[in-house]
């Protein structure tokens, strides 16, 4: 007599997770828009390096054979693309990234739904911020400042530092070959040879300091400049850059 081994039933479960993605908007004429992405990656190599990448197209509205195309001349820019952002359009084949559905802006202040999504979730909003006032008005506190991450030791070549909560403090130097990126502002009270992005979630008042500017980059909110780019009398000196009516400011201090 012979008996069939018990079969182990385990439940499978799934949970929701949220990670932040750079999001690239292509905009035609596209070689120009890839020749400016080009000069970025010149100026930042490795920069997209294993960061999750999401195409928006709602802007470019490109056929299915364009995004073919699309996504493997930045795949040999080894920029892997993971999902693609359209509205409509038709199916994209199998061999392409997925279509994201309800996709929502990061900013230091929360997920926001993108400006251009008409969706059910406007309404819902609305019901949410009239339901607020019923309540009682009850908001949620914003702690001043957000959370602030110290730094405490150099950033060494190849270190990225990803901060979305807030300010980023570095006591020390951030090496070349090794980034910031925060929503908040960033501080480096040694030398930044590096790249530093602040405000990269959404914040036009974010800025950055570092008492010895080196910087391969620095942006603010997405406004970049790169060390061919700055004004060599900003290099090697104490300087804070900062958004002034959309243009990207790098000034000495004091």
């Amino acid at each position: 007599m012979t008996f069939a081994a018990p079969v182990e039933t385990k439940s499978i479960r799934f949970r929701a997770r949220s990670f932040v993605a750079f999001t690239l908007t292509p905009e035609a004429p596209l070689d120009v828009w890839l020749e400016s992405l080009d000069r970025w990656i010149g100026n930042s190599p490795g920069y997209f390096a294993g960061r999750p990448v999401v195409l928006d197209l709602n802007t470019l509205k490109p056929d299915v054979a364009a995004i073919d195309s699309l996504v493997g001349v930045l795949g040999q820019r080894d920029i892997r693309v993971y999902a693609i952002e359209m509205d409509g359009g038709a199916e994209l084949g199998a061999h392409l990234p997925p279509k994201l559905i309800g996709a929502k802006e990061a900013t230091s202040d929360g997920l926001l739904l993108h400006p251009g999504r008409k969706m059910a979730e406007e309404g819902k909003a609305e019901e949410v911020k009239a339901g607020d006032g019923k309540a009682g008005g009850q908001t949620k506190a914003t702690p001043p400042g957000g959370d602030t991450l110290m730094v405490r030791t150099p950033i060494r070549s190849g270190q990225s530092i990803f901060h979305a909560h807030g300010d980023v403090i570095v006591l020390g130097s951030v090496a070349s070959g090794s980034e910031i990126v925060a929503a908040g502002s960033i501080h480096v009270y040694g030398t930044l040879r590096g790249r530093a992005s602040a405000g990269a979630l959404g914040n036009i008042s974010a800025r950055v300091f570092c008492r010895k500017n080196e910087a391969e980059l620095i942006s603010v909110d997405g406004w970049y400049t790169t060390a061919e780019e700055m004004e060599k009398v900003s290099r090697g000196k104490a300087v804070q850059a900062f958004l002034e009516n959309d243009v990207l400011c790098v000034v000495p201090l004091g």
